[in-house]
């Protein structure tokens, strides 16, 4: 985090052993690390909240995105939509060879064939 060498960890426990004095080094070590500890968790709580924050905005341009697709849209209509409209969708995206051949009222059609 601090980039600090075991050189300059042993001249920092020096110092403050000259200027606190020994019988309260280690009260004021334990109250140190304890301050250190509840930066470190108060840290990972705002990296937690801020990644969580993230990946809900992701959510919603991808979820966005999704519903914003032409053929979703069609698809959702055909499905809550009258059956009967569904059908007749179906039946056009077929090909034509699986189309029933449609009977000719004109007499001179008939002829022709």
């Amino acid at each position: 985090m601090f980039d600090i060498g075991f050189s300059e960890i042993i001249l920092i426990f020096v110092i403050a052993l000259l200027v606190v004095g020994p019988e309260r080094l280690p009260r004021i070590a334990r109250t140190a690390g304890l301050w250190v500890g509840k930066m470190r968790g108060f840290v990972s709580t705002v990296k937690a909240d801020i990644d969580r924050e993230l990946a809900t905005d992701e959510l919603k341009k991808a979820l966005a995105k999704q519903t914003s697709m032409p053929e979703l849209e069609e698809l959702i209509d055909e499905v809550t939509g009258d059956p009967l409209q569904a059908k007749e969708v179906t039946r056009r995206d077929e090909p034509a060879s699986a189309l029933p051949e449609q009977v000719s009222e004109d007499p001179a059609d008939e002829q022709q064939k």
